[in-house]
């Protein structure tokens, strides 16, 4: 499968962005998807994810309550609804997919990456 994350941008602190990831092919509905996020000289972490049906989610402690993950599987796109965003937030944000029973704060567990989106947020 082939990731396409995008909607990253430059916002000022307490604004709202929502990222897209479009996944190519038909199993789409099949993948465990999650969010990742890096910053200049830190090791990439979890963002959030959401397995298959979209029944359940998952998120790091630092984003519960601002950010919210979902899916639809007749567009083959996972969603990252961001609010409330800080300037902590600043990182370039990656998508990615895994067809395996997962743990989903594990990014070994993720078979498949998007190319990420800058998410810069100003104080």
């Amino acid at each position: 499968v082939q990731l396409q994350a995008s909607g990253g941008g430059l916002v000022q602190a307490g604004d709202s962005l929502r990222l897209s990831c479009a996944a190519s092919g038909r199993t789409f509905s099949s993948y465990a998807m999650g969010w990742f996020r890096q910053a200049p000289g830190k090791v990439r972490e979890f963002v959030a994810a959401i397995n298959w049906s979209g029944s359940r989610t998952y998120y790091a402690d630092s984003v519960k309550g601002r950010f919210t993950i979902s899916r639809d599987n007749a567009k083959n796109t996972v969603y990252l609804q961001m609010n409330n965003l800080k300037p902590e937030d600043t990182a370039v944000y990656y998508c990615a997919a895994t067809a395996r029973t997962w743990v989903p704060g594990d990014f070994h567990e993720y078979d498949y990456w998007g190319q990420g989106t800058q998410v810069t947020v100003s104080s």
